[in-house]
């Protein structure tokens, strides 16, 4: 029967933890030593990439010291001995590279789908997961598991927010989220980018010229209030309703507008480009008076 969600997520704690304590803590199957060639990397991995440098740094100190970490493995169906990686890859890498022949595992039965939650959740908690790869992630839970996002949150132990924000990167061209994989493009940066035309000219232009993300949401901002220019003539504004606007926009670190209507109307408009953005700015109208 598999386990409950709420407990499976919890349980990764102990299972990226030292190996007395994985076993202690999970249930999982003793300690044992396999042959290199026996373990396999898994389809289900989130994870595709993997930085040349880091696996020669782990590489090297596991000529030095070994494993120190089991790689968590699940056997593989009608293949005796055999074994699928659900959590260690990198570790399984640097063994190979470091040229040992057996490497320390915990075996584990699991279904596709408790694989794919480790593996997403191991990776998220070591942060080696790319904002692509980890959006993508989430991505097949929900669409092969029908998690709901709130649901899938707490497994991961995420935010809400968290999930939504990451999830919208895949909305992106693949230009854009090729730049994020290759990490020379932030998600912060990628995030300003959604909903935007020539997001993938923009995204080349922001690398090139090192762009930093408040640069481009000012950037997006401008282009923004420049497409919704009226046509003809407009009332120009007088001095006083520019600085109040200036006044607000640094105090707020967004763009802020007035638009005057009948009388002693008008509206007064504050410009965001993410979502972090937005819930910063709700933050801080809600926030109570005199409460820090």
């Amino acid at each position: 029967m598999a386990a409950p969600k709420r407990r499976l997520g919890r349980g990764l704690t102990s299972l990226i933890n030292e190996a007395a304590d994985v076993a202690a803590a999970t249930g999982l199957e003793g300690l044992r030593t396999v042959a290199i060639e026996a373990v396999r990397p898994s389809s289900l991995n989130p994870r595709t990439r993997f930085s040349e440098s880091e696996l020669k740094e782990l590489s090297d100190s596991i000529r030095a010291r070994g494993v120190v970490q089991p790689i968590v493995v699940r056997p593989v169906n009608g293949e005796a001995g055999g074994f699928e990686i659900v959590a260690g890859e990198r570790r399984w890498r640097a063994a190979q590279a470091a040229a040992l022949h057996e490497i320390p595992v915990i075996v584990r039965d699991m279904t596709d789908q408790q694989a794919l939650e480790v593996a997403i959740i191991e990776n998220v908690q070591r942060s080696d997961l790319n904002a692509i790869e980890e959006a993508a992630g989430y991505r097949q839970l929900i669409d092969t598991y029908k998690y709901k996002q709130d649901e899938l949150a707490e497994i991961v132990g995420k935010s809400r927010s968290h999930l939504t924000n990451i999830l919208r990167l895949l909305k992106l061209p693949s230009g854009v989220q090729e730049l994020v994989r290759d990490g020379v493009l932030s998600a912060g940066h990628a995030r300003a980018l959604i909903g935007i035309d020539d997001a993938e000219v923009l995204a080349r232009d922001i690398v090139k010229r090192e762009l930093s993300v408040r640069d481009v949401e000012a950037l997006i901002q401008r282009r923004g209030k420049s497409k919704k220019a009226p046509v003809g003539k407009s009332s120009p504004k007088d001095a006083d309703t520019r600085a109040a606007e200036r006044e607000l926009s640094d105090a707020l670190g967004l763009g802020v507008s007035m638009v005057s209507g009948k009388g002693e109307k008008g509206e007064l408009r504050i410009a965001y480009s993410t979502l972090e953005q937005f819930e910063d700015l709700r933050r801080r109208l809600l926030k109570a008076p005199g409460k820090k």
